[in-house]
């Protein structure tokens, strides 16, 4: 159990604390941002949730009070310059913070990491609050206002109980534990409505994202009797269906759920140089080291990666360095 009180009275010290996660946020860094601002709302702090990317649809309800603002400089570089405090929640790296964490860096403003990822801190955190057991960010979040004595409200439960669903799966990932259903029943005896939430967060695809779906279904690769398979999305497939962004999401875990898929991976293309590659693993194989020979990381089941590379170039090298760490693998199994 981490030791929560010095955050706590960092907290209490504090008069203006800005909030933020991860570019292209997920449920875990929204809704433990979320969590911890009504927690400071409630303490009367000066307090804003800033992220660097636009708040996906699926997790619009947690904005209907607007909330959730989306990183502009005009807005807020002089806001942030004067806060006391950041809290950010979920990155896995400073550097996907982008124009915020550079920001933070040259006003060189206190900046708190929580996050259940391991620490890829490169020294611009100037406190970590780590804990890779933790099914999500989330969960540390429920530890931290119950190891002060803060008492839950709606708000919160709402952010903590997506943070926790969201990051296993809607409790079917190897990474759930005994909290995360404590958390669960929490929430709905505080009047959440977890059936909506779901509804929200994956019952909501855009036509456009079907129509890449059956894209990638149409173009999926498989090696090793079946036990990897990938897929790469083009921005020429992009443009074709009229997708964004926002669609390519959850596709890996799809693939992954594949009888017989024990690795799955995604490239996406985001431009002519850069290419986001997402690894996803049922449990067999632990496929963090091969994110992080790619400058990526994350846990041992999801991980992720940026590669300054073309798509056709990423894609190879990538693959053959799967290959070989579950055949590696293998070996150490027999």
């Amino acid at each position: 159990m981490l030791d929560w009180k010095p955050l706590y009275k960092q907290i209490k010290s504090s008069e203006r604390i800005l909030l933020s996660t991860h570019e292209n946020p997920d449920g875990d860094g929204l809704g433990s941002a979320y969590a911890m601002y009504h927690y400071l709302n409630n303490l009367k702090k000066d307090c804003r949730i800033v992220h660097i990317s636009e708040l996906p649809s699926e997790y619009m309800f947690f904005n209907n009070d607007n909330v959730i603002e989306t990183y502009d400089p005009q807005n807020h570089d002089t806001w942030i310059s004067k806060i006391d405090l950041a809290l950010i929640f979920d990155v896995g790296d400073f550097r996907r913070l982008r124009d915020i964490g550079e920001v933070l860096t040259n006003n060189r403003k206190h900046v708190v990491n929580i996050d259940h990822h391991p620490d890829l801190s490169d020294g611009r955190f100037t406190d970590n609050f780590i804990n890779v057991d933790a099914a999500a960010t989330g969960e540390m979040v429920y530890d931290f206002l119950k190891s002060n004595n803060v008492k839950l409200t709606k708000f919160m439960a709402e952010g903590i109980y997506t943070a926790v669903m969201t990051d296993t799966g809607s409790f079917c990932y190897s990474n759930t534990n005994q909290k995360c259903h404590q958390i669960a029943i929490e929430s709905i005896d505080l009047g959440v409505n977890t059936s909506k939430i779901y509804q929200t967060v994956y019952e909501n695809r855009s036509p456009a994202q079907v129509a890449l779906l059956g894209e990638i279904l149409n173009n999926l690769g498989y090696d090793l009797d079946g036990e990897l398979a990938w897929f790469s999305i083009s921005q020429e497939m992009m443009s074709k269906v009229g997708a964004t962004k926002k669609d390519v999401d959850g596709f890996t875990d799809f693939v992954r759920s594949i009888r017989g898929v024990e690795v799955a991976i995604m490239f996406f293309e985001l431009n002519s140089k850069t290419t986001r590659i997402n690894f996803r693993s049922k449990g067999k194989y632990v496929i963090n080291d091969i994110a992080k020979f790619f400058d990526g990381g994350g846990h041992k089941f999801a991980s992720g990666a940026l590669a300054k590379k073309e798509l056709s170039e990423i894609v190879s090298e990538v693959l053959e360095k799967t290959k070989s760490s579950i055949i590696s693998q293998n070996g150490l199994m027999k």
